[in-house]
């Protein structure tokens, strides 16, 4: 078992990131909690990725992933640009990873992802149940030698209490990147809240066949406790027994 308190590094995975204008931003809005606010420019972000063999991790093993959320306004990342997320979906094919993210607030829950294709063409497509309810198409170069670092902070919920983390990233984007589309497939499915607005508008984004990152080893409490919170402290997180 795995203590969410503790860290976690996951290095070269292979990482499709971007975001976009949605279809019905009231909608999108409504799905983040008091106490934060959605940023004005309404984006939804989404970051599918892929671990292709357990020693890219220090203890979750191979696994996909895809976390979907709202761009928040007043939480950046260090940096003091880049805003900070919401997540409202975080699907992952690993049973521990879903458990460790469980006990660090996220909406996790079991899906597939997968990133295939040939040449500049690759399709990203996020399963739940069986089911596929996302598929991205993007044309990328080869990889470049210009690398992306910096953080990324994400805002969950546990107990009634918002938790920041701020996750370290260093990526090795492709030189070219387009999306050519984005998909929500199931109309029933809530995660179809999210889809993207017709034409399609991108905010930003990249594709890295070799993206790294660190689950940080502390939370730390946002604001003030949320109605029904806990009255005990939610850091630091229990372990798992």
């Amino acid at each position: 078992m795995l203590d969410p308190a503790l860290p976690q590094l996951v290095v070269n995975c292979r990482t499709l990131y971007f975001s976009w204008l949605p279809a019905d931003p009231d909608a999108v809005a409504a799905l983040v909690p008091a106490g934060l606010r959605p940023h004005p420019g309404g984006q939804v972000f989404m970051n599918q990725y892929v671990v292709d063999d357990a020693s890219q991790t220090s203890g979750f093993g191979a696994y996909s992933l895809t976390y979907l959320g709202v761009t928040l306004a007043g939480v950046d990342a260090p940096d003091g640009v880049t805003p900070g997320g919401w997540w409202t979906h975080y699907v992952t094919s690993s049973e521990l990873v879903r458990r460790y993210a469980l006990g660090r607030g996220a909406p996790a829950l079991p899906g597939e992802t997968t990133i295939a294709g040939h040449d500049d063409a690759l399709v990203a497509e996020t399963s739940i149940g069986g089911v596929p309810v996302i598929r991205a198409r993007v044309r990328a170069g080869e990889t470049g030698h210009v690398v992306y670092h910096g953080h990324h902070r994400y805002v969950t919920a546990l107990d009634g209490r918002l938790l920041s983390s701020i996750y370290p990233v260093v990526a090795e984007p492709a030189t070219s990147f387009e999306i050519e589309s984005v998909e929500f497939l199931d109309p029933d499915h809530p995660v179809y809240v999210l889809r993207p607005e017709n034409p399609l508008i991108i905010g930003f984004g990249y594709y890295a066949p070799r993206a790294s990152f660190a689950y940080p080893g502390g939370l730390t409490l946002l604001g003030d406790p949320q109605p029904g919170a806990a009255d005990a402290p939610a850091v630091p997180l229990p372990a798992f027994g």
